[in-house]
């Protein structure tokens, strides 16, 4: 489906160092924000105190936060559980006060001005829980990548799959350098918005790949050079592209907006995910594969002669 037809290649790979370029000083920035000021880890990673409180009518989550500020624990996290009657409440782990004394000051604060909230559920959740969330999340990536590598390298060829997992990792440093640049909260809905972009990106990635390996069989590309091949599988995908990640990004966008705080974290990592996927899919991996030497040869293979019987 084509809403509109380019009928002249762009070409994109002779910006192909301008936009690399561009890429790697955001990567390099991305990874100083990272070393310098860290991720802002929440409370399933760092351990707190999560407690669940339910009212007698729809709670202003607002209204909660609002007092909540109050105690001065730094980021409180305030989301509906199931229902808007239904609350919970995540605290940062304070070393001098336990679980049960927290519970009690909050709920003191919360009831202030004769509001109607029972107390449901509290629960602690240690460092070391946290820290086994950090390992299993970083194992997640690493496996995610490796899985893109393995299938990338067998269903094209072994330099779509370097330069795809070299692009997809450039999205998610980016992602991870945003959320430490603005210190915002890191959690584990951000990290499951990462590695939906993961598999995102690489989407893209396949679908340029697929034909580009479509052209290099084209008779009418046969004269054509590697870049010049490059340059008419992007074209001629432009329009997929732009009506597929448009209509995501608007579907991302509402989550974001409309989504509140429960799906904001979510909803900010696949943005700019989604952003610099479609960036680094054409402008970051096509130019690293030519540069990798691809050829006609690489995806075509020779037609064996027949041997002829001798007498």
């Amino acid at each position: 489906m084509e809403f509109f037809r380019i009928k002249r290649d762009i070409p994109f790979m002779s910006y192909g160092r301008l936009t690399t370029t561009i890429s790697l000083v955001t990567f390099v920035l991305a990874v100083v924000f990272l070393v310098i000021r860290g991720l802002n880890f929440s409370v399933e990673f760092t351990g707190g105190t999560v407690l669940e409180v339910q009212y007698a009518q729809a709670a202003e989550l607002s209204d909660v936060r609002h007092r909540l500020d109050k105690l001065g624990m730094g980021d409180v996290a305030v989301q509906n559980l199931g229902t808007s009657r239904d609350v919970m409440i995540r605290l940062p782990n304070k070393g001098n006060r336990s679980s049960a004394q927290l519970s009690e000051q909050v709920m003191q604060y919360l009831k202030d001005g004769n509001t109607q909230v029972d107390l449901r559920k509290v629960e602690f959740i240690g460092p070391q829980v946290g820290q086994e969330l950090v390992t299993h999340g970083l194992t997640a990536v690493i496996l995610v990548c490796i899985g893109i590598m393995i299938y990338l390298a067998v269903r094209f060829e072994w330099r779509f799959a370097v330069a795809a997992i070299i692009a997809n990792m450039h999205d998610v440093v980016i992602i991870l350098g945003c959320f430490a640049f603005f210190q915002w909260e890191f959690s584990l809905t951000v990290l499951a918005g990462v590695l939906a972009v993961l598999g995102y990106s690489v989407n893209e990635s396949v679908v340029v790949f697929d034909r580009i390996r479509e052209n290099f069989r084209k008779p009418a590309m046969r004269g054509k050079t590697v870049a010049q091949v490059i340059d008419n599988a992007i074209t001629s995908t432009m329009s997929r592209t732009i009506i597929t990640h448009g209509s995501t990004e608007a579907m991302v966008l509402s989550m974001l907006i409309f989504g509140g705080a429960a799906l904001h974290g979510f909803a900010t990592a696949l943005t700019i995910g989604i952003i610099f996927g479609i960036y680094s899919s054409v402008l970051v991996a096509s130019p690293i594969v030519m540069w990798l030497g691809l050829s006609r040869e690489n995806l075509i293979k020779p037609p064996k002669q027949k041997q002829e019987a001798v007498v």
